[in-house]
């Protein structure tokens, strides 16, 4: 099943970089960017958290909390965090257990080779839990003025 504007997000619990447990619960009444990526400390995923931590401040402001998720070690986020200054959380989903729920493990492309990984792909969930918007097809240089215009425009 693919989920699409309108579906209720899928609950999730995972373990961030500071080792503790975060959830979709944690959120309830706020905002939230879910954004999944394939590694740590790789040109497009470094752009892409790089872009998200220079638009945090206006994130903020609009009441959206950001947590990235991959299948990195919690080790791996934390080097990745400290190295670029990231400041907000990363889980680690080694077992792709969240990824699959939000459809974003699958087959991949790259040079004639296929394999499984992560579908770079945002979610933006709303006050009550709800997916407001899917971002499949995301700008890693410039991903928070990607999620703010989607917030200004709904």
């Amino acid at each position: 099943m693919k989920l699409k504007p309108g579906d209720k997000a899928p609950a999730f619990t995972g373990v961030t970089d500071k080792e503790e447990t975060i959830s979709l619960a944690d959120f309830k009444g706020k905002k939230l960017a879910l954004y999944f990526y394939p590694k740590d400390d790789t040109p497009g995923c470094t752009a892409e958290a790089c872009s998200l931590r220079d638009g945090y401040s206006k994130l903020r402001k609009e009441r959206v909390a950001v947590v990235g998720v991959s299948p990195d070690k919690v080790a791996k986020h934390k080097k990745f965090i400290d190295k670029y200054d990231l400041p907000f959380p990363l889980i680690a989903d080694e077992s792709h257990e969240i990824m699959e729920k939000y459809g974003v493990w699958g087959l991949k492309k790259f040079m004639g080779r296929e394999y499984m990984g992560v579908i770079r792909t945002s979610f933006l969930i709303d006050e009550e839990g709800k997916i407001s918007h899917i971002i499949d097809k995301v700008k890693t240089k410039d991903h928070a003025n990607q999620i703010l215009e989607l917030l200004r425009t709904s």
